[in-house]
């Protein structure tokens, strides 16, 4: 009689897929598609001889990727310890150039993160922002330096 081995106490691998789908529409644009989603024109930016600077670019993206990660990581830890955020931004810069490796791309990627939230709350919110650095899945993905800077403000009175 075959068994198969038990998996009781045993931890099993999670894998998930971000499947999209990426179709050239002419000239330097194409079209993002993620089921069930809007569609979304990407082309490059006019640093790469990109022709509509109104058009989200692939470097857009990757930053708005790290930003948005961060964002969403720290809110969703912050709701879950009960710390009320009046107001969170993150500002991303990515930074392109020469790479230790001697080819072009990122070589760094910087973001300002600005949290509003009551006092008694900073050491709490400095201490998450840390957590969610730490298990940002894009942010972690990557192999360039991540570097974040928090800045922790009172809200004004209404």
């Amino acid at each position: 009689m075959a068994t198969t081995p038990s998996t009781t106490g045993a931890v099993r691998a999670k894998e998930f897929h971000f499947p999209v789908s990426v179709e050239w529409i002419g000239g330097r644009k194409t079209l993002a598609r993620v089921d069930g989603k809007p569609s979304v024109e990407i082309a490059p930016p006019p640093e790469f001889r990109g022709t509509d600077p109104g058009v989200w670019s692939p470097e857009d993206f990757f930053v708005a990727a790290a930003a948005s990660c961060f964002a969403v990581t720290f809110t969703g830890l912050a709701k879950r310890e009960g710390l009320r955020v009046e107001r969170l931004t993150v500002d991303g810069d990515g930074i392109a150039g020469k790479r230790p490796d001697g080819a072009f791309g990122f070589t760094r990627l910087e973001l300002r993160i600005v949290l509003e939230l009551d006092p008694a709350a900073h050491d709490r919110a400095r201490e998450l922002a840390k957590t969610a650095e730490q298990t940002c899945l894009v942010t972690v993905s990557l192999d360039l330096p991540v570097e974040m800077t928090v800045e922790l403000r009172t809200p004004l009175a209404a």
